[in-house]
């Protein structure tokens, strides 16, 4: 067993914060006796020029799930939703998303009093035609997750296109574009430069992985005024701690040096891919900085002798292993790991 513990079950960058952010952050420990900016003045600046967005088009929480918890509350509980379900009772409204995909929707929609209406994947990927057919006079919301987690597959341009156009007027398109950094599939749309002309996007962003920046929590969604405002009204105030604002004004003015990083996980995500491929495992194509093993029923045996060799692995029981691409040490005992399952399985 490895002496070492590698985490590799939560999405998170293995690199630490770039050396101007941790020096950043070791003097602005001297002032945390103080109140944070309530409304996140620098960091909303900052975004909205690295976007090239109007600083009114931007709401920030605490992660992306922080932001997207916001902004079901708006739509679900708030001022959004006061017209109630179809037959204007309120309680009826629903938010509808793919399955599997980021796990935090089911819970957030349930905290807001909404139900879920999960649509599942066909082939590890959306089904954007039956997404959209799973759409009612309830529905408030449909969160397209691209790339998905756990899969790390996407959805391209054209099809996204098509279900924009699709979704009526009275549901809010939520994008939910954590892994965005990682993309290089050259057809996966950026959601920022498709929002601009579609009032009804909402676009999700977050610092937690390519900025690495997870312990921090600080992310921020890309939205017309009237969403984005209403995203605003929901937040906790002082939600976005002074260290996380600060931390991440520093990564963005610091971006080309984390995409290097962020181009070195490209490559080794590649590699990983390539190796279980060679290996017999089956692997979607993904553009996250994680990769998909659908191992079915040997999913939590496959997880159980990785945290045998000192990685842990997320196991979905009875579907799949979401590995993150980590450390070249703890990927590497993956594909040892994963070669020893193929050899067994091939017997």
């Amino acid at each position: 067993m490895s002496s070492t513990p590698y985490g590799l079950s939560a999405n998170e960058n293995p690199y630490p914060p770039l050396p101007s952010v941790r020096e950043l952050l070791a003097a602005e420990s001297a002032r945390i006796n103080r109140y944070p900016d309530r409304f996140a003045t620098a960091l909303t600046e900052a975004v909205a020029r690295r976007h090239a967005v109007p600083a009114g088009h931007v709401a920030v929480g605490a992660g992306s799930v922080g932001v997207t918890l916001h902004l079901l509350h708006s739509l679900l509980v708030g001022e959004g939703a006061a017209d109630g379900g179809a037959d204007g009772v309120p309680g009826a409204r629903e938010v509808a998303y793919a399955w599997p995909s980021f796990e935090a929707y089911p819970h957030l929609t349930a905290l807001c009093g909404g139900r879920s209406v999960q649509v599942p994947l066909t082939g590890h990927r959306h089904d954007l035609e039956a997404l959209a057919d799973a759409v009612t006079a309830e529905t408030r919301a449909v969160i397209v997750c691209n790339p998905n987690n756990p899969t790390g597959t996407v959805v391209r341009r054209g099809e996204l296109e098509r279900f924009l156009d699709q979704v009526p007027e009275h549901v809010l398109v939520v994008l939910d574009e954590a892994y965005r950094e990682f993309v290089r599939d050259e057809d996966v749309p950026d959601g920022v430069e498709l929002y601009r002309e579609r009032p009804r996007l909402a676009v999700l962003r977050t610092f937690s992985k390519a900025y690495g920046l997870a312990g921090l929590r600080v992310g921020y969604a890309i939205a017309h005024e009237p969403v984005a405002a209403a995203i605003r009204k929901a937040v906790v105030p002082f939600g976005v701690n002074a260290l996380a604002q600060a931390a991440a004004v520093a990564s963005l003015g610091a971006e080309r040096e984390l995409m290097e990083r962020v181009e070195a996980l490209v490559k080794e995500r590649h590699r990983v891919r390539e190796g279980l491929l060679a290996a017999g495992v089956t692997v979607p194509p993904s553009e996250a900085n994680f990769l998909w093993l659908p191992l079915g029923g040997r999913t939590s045996a496959f997880a159980e002798a990785c945290a045998a060799e000192g990685v842990t692995v997320r196991a979905f029981p009875g579907e799949g292993a979401r590995v993150t691409v980590g450390e070249t040490e703890a990927n590497d005992i993956v594909l040892r790991v994963a070669a020893r399952f193929a050899d067994d399985a091939a017997r």
